[in-house]
């Protein structure tokens, strides 16, 4: 989430703050190029443990061969072990102003989203749904996710622009932010500079980790593997006006049709977004099946891709970061990848990226 506040003084909701630490040794990656011509070879974390059954690939992840099953706890549902740490509760860590103002903003749209049935109209439902593809297709999975982190194709500079703006109406933050954290989770993915990995829990890699920015900062470090996008006005423009532009679409939605239509416009429809885009960080790196090697959790996961207009496939993402095509198998469903190339058929998409069988034949958790 983004904020107006820049460096805002800590803030303790208790006497004697305590510091997070994690349990397994800090890791060194260098930077990940975003292009196939550079494709990092997958990495290994070295204190990690990883089980592969014959029948595809069983991930149990811990911190050491040799401790024993009392320091563990696995996920529900899942295979992933997670080691036990010490459990630092809310109110003990150090709060920022940003943290206060990222819990503002996710609380009022969930309980925006309980008066759903008391305020519900069909045409309300209607634009819901339509600013449901604006902004989470082509505004986060198509625009921030596969354009601006991973470069796998290009557009013209307005279209750049215009749904780059669609995806700051998700409320997800602005474009330098999103693009930033993402870089990060590929950099570092389920290691313990990872922003968002299941390995610190389920609901910190779902949404928490969006409450602790402290925590995030020193992992990653502040932001600066964003220069391609710092570098240009307009996403400086959106970044410093960030907030407003949510804003400016309540206003107008409620100018249309009432507060029916904040409700759903606003209220519904962010939520939902949310927990799509949510879910590709938590559940695909939990639930699911591997179809490639690489290194870390992710799966392919098929009714989040369902959800998440193809994002869902993200195991073959993350062998294939490059790729602007994540539904590899024609029978995988790809939304995001069917307007890449709607889009690349009028010409306005050029130098789409795709995998080649050489690639594919690298990655593969089984190759000749």
């Amino acid at each position: 989430m983004a904020s107006l506040l820049t460096k805002p003084k800590p803030v303790f909701l208790c006497s004697s703050p305590r510091t997070l630490h994690a349990s397994t040794p800090s890791l060194s990656f260098s930077r990940i190029s975003f292009t196939h011509h550079q494709k990092l070879a997958p990495f290994k974390l070295p204190s990690l443990v990883v089980a592969f059954s014959e029948k595809g690939l069983k991930r149990d992840v811990s911190a050491g061969a040799a401790a024993t099953e009392g320091d563990y706890r696995r996920i529900m549902l899942s295979d992933v072990l997670v080691k036990k740490k010490e459990k630092v509760h809310w109110w003990e860590r150090e709060w920022k102003a940003m943290d206060f103002g990222a819990v503002a903003v996710v609380l009022s749209m969930h309980l925006l989203s309980l008066l759903a049935p008391f305020q519900f109209n069909w045409r309300a439902v209607s634009v819901a749904f339509g600013l449901y593809i604006v902004t989470g297709l082509l505004g986060i999975t198509l625009s921030f996710h596969r354009n601006l982190s991973h470069k796998a194709f290009k557009l013209p500079k307005w279209l750049e622009y215009l749904f780059a703006y669609c995806g700051a109406q998700a409320l997800q933050g602005n474009p330098i932010d999103w693009v930033s954290t993402h870089r990060y989770h590929h950099q570092f993915c389920d290691s313990d500079r990872d922003p968002h990995s299941p390995l610190d829990g389920f609901w910190f890699s779902h949404m928490n980790w969006m409450f602790d920015t402290n925590t995030i900062t020193k992992r990653c470090g502040e932001p600066n593997n964003v220069a391609d996008l710092e570098k240009q006005p307009f996403y400086q423009f959106l970044r410093d006006t960030y907030i407003f532009h949510p804003v400016a679409l309540a206003v107008a939605l409620y100018a249309m049709g009432g507060f029916p239509f904040i409700v759903w416009g606003m209220g519904v429809r962010i939520v939902w977004v949310y927990h799509i885009t949510w879910l590709v960080n938590s559940a695909c790196h939990v639930w699911g099946k591997q179809a490639w090697n690489t290194g870390d959790l992710s799966k392919n996961n098929w009714w989040v891709a369902a959800l998440a207009f193809g994002e869902g496939w993200h195991n073959n993402h993350h062998a294939f970061e490059f790729s602007a095509r994540h539904g590899l198998e024609w029978w995988q469903l790809d939304m995001t990848w069917y307007v890449v190339r709607f889009l690349q058929a009028l010409g306005l998409a050029t130098d789409v990226k795709l995998p080649s069988e050489a690639q594919k034949q690298r990655m593969a958790l089984t190759s000749d």
